[in-house]
Parts: structure tokens; C-alpha cells; sequence
């Protein structure tokens, strides 16, 4: 049953929803909207700020949690539908996830619809990951993660650098992940009331075609869903039973994993939409981080030992010598 803390959480949304259904706020007012929220939001203690320009022409920051690994980095793309969000919105939740996880993590502000559509985010993704490997960092050392929008991001990157021949980083996680655009309006009517109302407020179903303009939504690097999944690295998929973005999540991981892809995925029970971003109130978004640490330190463990077992081909020659 979720917390006491999530149902006060659900309660807010449920009367934010009224007024914003009468109002309609444009995409400008939303994401001013967000940026005044964000400054509500701390950061967590001894996380260091660091903001550059990759390339000198996309911002970015660095989030330096203390004790950080030295070479393992997180690349981080923060949600919004395509349209909302910024590295001012997403720094707190980045930060506690860096801490956790502890990893060095990336952030980029990526342009968004309607101004850049599809595919500029993607370039800019693109742009960030390969950023990394002119800087030394290796692909088996970088981990791309996302919510929402930003989750279906991550993965849409994935697809991307597996087409252009590129290498692929070490895992993909995608909280609450936006895996498929073309969002049928009974898929609002059929999750918790709380979180129908607030996106049907909010006009949800126009962010998708805002960011694909002229692209069918269909298409797979909009939409991860309608891709071949083979060949993707590890993923975990973190998604709330009571989440519009629920079935088609589900969706994509039996398709990921008939495809021979190694996926988690660890489904939650009732909660909103982006409860990640409520950690510090919402006792089920601390949970879900620690598990991505949790699943990232598998993830190494398990490499670690890949490393140091000899391959079979290996072994051979050395049981003969004995023999002999």
C-alpha cells in the first residue's frame, strides 16, 4: 500500500487538476511553472556543482557526489514530454541518484519541442554520450538513465548508437520511461483518477506530436517500443502500476527480453507519475533509487567477475599441461 506521504502527494495533484483543466496554461507558463517549483528543491549534501558547455554549445553540469568512483559516470536525461523540464528541475533528484549510485553524473539541458523538434534532443543525447569518450571514458564505465520522457530518451540513444556501429555503454535505466508516443486517450482513463485528470489538464497527449512534427510517431527512435529491441545492453525499468505510461513500459520489456536482452524490471504499486522526483517527501522514491544503486552494483559486480574467469578456449591447454 503506498506510503501516507504519496497519498498527500496524490491528493495535491488531484486539486491542481481542476484549476489547470479551466486554464489550459500554454507550454511556456508549464515551464515556468516548473522552474519555480525547482527552487524548492536542494540538493543533497556534499554533491559538488560543476556546469560547463560540451562543446561549447550545450549546457550541462556535472553532479560530484563525494567518495565518487573515479572512472564510472552517469549520463542523466532529465523528462519533461519533450517540452518541459531543464537541469534546474531535475538537479535535486540527479544529485540524490549520483550520491546513491556513486557515480559521477552528467546532465544536459537538450532542446525541446516545439522550438528543436525530433531529432534534436536525440542529437544532443548523442552528443553527450560521445562527448564521454572524447574525455576517456570508457563504454563499459557509462551508464545512460532517464524518467519519463527522458527514460524514453535514454533508450532511443541506445537504439541509435547500436545502428551507427557505435559502442554501447555499460547498462540503460529507465524510470517511468516514455517508450511509446502514440498514447491512446483510454490509457489516461484507465490509470488512478489522480494522475488522468492532471495529464488530461496538462494536454499530454500534444507533447508527443510536438516533438515528432513531421515524423510518425511510430517511428522507433521516437518510440522504443516499435523498434528491434536486439543487441541492447542490460536495462532496468522501474514503473508504477497506477502510471498512463504503464502497459506500454510492460510492453517493452517482454519485447526487450525476446529479443535476448537482459532487462530488470521492478514494478511499483500505486504510485503517480515521476514519484522519483518527490524523494525527499516520498518514501517509495528513496526506495526506487537505492534499487537502481543496488542493480548498478550488480551490474559491476557481475563484469568484475566476467573479467577474471578464464574464457573456456583458455582453460583448455592449461588442464592438458596438468595432465601431462
Amino acid at each position: 500500500m503506498p506510503s501516507f506521504q504519496h497519498l498527500l502527494l496524490k491528493q495535491f495533484l488531484t486539486a491542481a487538476a481542476a484549476p489547470l483543466a479551466r486554464r489550459k496554461p500554454s507550454v511556456g507558463a508549464m515551464r515556468l511553472a516548473m522552474e519555480a517549483g525547482s527552487l524548492f528543491q536542494f540538493m543533497p549534501w556534499h554533491v559538488h556543482l560543476e556546469s560547463l558547455k560540451l562543446d561549447n554549445r550545450l549546457e550541462a553540469e556535472w553532479l560530484r557526489p563525494r567518495n565518487a568512483h573515479p572512472s564510472r559516470v552517469l549520463l542523466y536525461l532529465h523528462g519533461g514530454g519533450y517540452v518541459l523540464g531543464s537541469l534546474n528541475t531535475h538537479r535535486s533528484l540527479v544529485g540524490s541518484l549520483a550520491q546513491r549510485c556513486g557515480l559521477n553524473a552528467l546532465t544536459i539541458n537538450y532542446r525541446k519541442a516545439p522550438d528543436h523538434p525530433f531529432p534534436a534532443a536525440l542529437d544532443d543525447a548523442k552528443r553527450a554520450y560521445r562527448w564521454l569518450l572524447r574525455h576517456g571514458h570508457q563504454p563499459a564505465d557509462i551508464v545512460v538513465a532517464g524518467d519519463s520522457a527522458g527514460g524514453g530518451l535514454a533508450l532511443a540513444l541506445l537504439l541509435a548508437l547500436r545502428e551507427a556501429g557505435e559502442p554501447a555503454p555499460a547498462a540503460g535505466v529507465g524510470l517511468s520511461p516514455w517508450t511509446d508516443l502514440n498514447l491512446p486517450i483510454t490509457a489516461l482513463r484507465r490509470v488512478a483518477r489522480e494522475e488522468g485528470l492532471l495529464l488530461e489538464a496538462l494536454q499530454m497527449r500534444t507533447w508527443g506530436p510536438l516533438y515528432a512534427h513531421k515524423t510518425p510517431l511510430s517511428h522507433h527512435l521516437l518510440s522504443p517500443a516499435q523498434a528491434d529491441l536486439h543487441g541492447l545492453p542490460p536495462l532496468l525499468i522501474q514503473i508504477s502500476s497506477a502510471e498512463v505510461l504503464y502497459d506500454d513500459a510492460v510492453k517493452f520489456v517482454d519485447k526487450a527480453r525476446a529479443a535476448g536482452v537482459a532487462v530488470t524490471l521492478q514494478p511499483f504499486e500505486g504510485l503517480v507519475h515521476w514519484w522519483h522526483l518527490f524523494w525527499r517527501v516520498v518514501p517509495e522514491a528513496r526506495q526506487a533509487l537505492d534499487q537502481v544503486a543496488a542493480f548498478l552494483e550488480k551490474l559491476w559486480a557481475n563484469q568484475g567477475v566476467a573479467k577474471v574467469l578464464p574464457r573456456a578456449s583458455e582453460s583448455r591447454p592449461v588442464a592438458r599441461r596438468r595432465a601431462a
